[in-house]
């Protein structure tokens, strides 16, 4: 009888959320430009997966930048 490692036993929980938490903070109009932009930052990587939450973190930093550089252009 074979007995399983108890690692592959161990579960571990993932945020099944299509969007990290950070992103829960912003309106739907802010939200849907900072999901356009991952998607950018998903094609210029040539569609590999498996980095989502990057592509999502990178695209809220770009957004957000551009929209503070609104702020401050007269």
């Amino acid at each position: 009888m074979k007995t399983k490692h108890p690692v592959a036993q161990h579960v571990v929980e993932r945020n099944l959320s299509p969007e990290p938490e950070s992103m829960q903070k912003y309106s739907n109009k802010v939200r849907e430009l900072i999901a356009k932009k991952a998607y950018e930052l998903y094609e210029q990587r040539g569609r590999q997966g498996e980095r989502d939450v990057e592509d999502w973190l990178e695209a809220e930093q770009l957004v957000r930048k551009e929209m503070n550089t609104r702020r401050t252009t007269p």
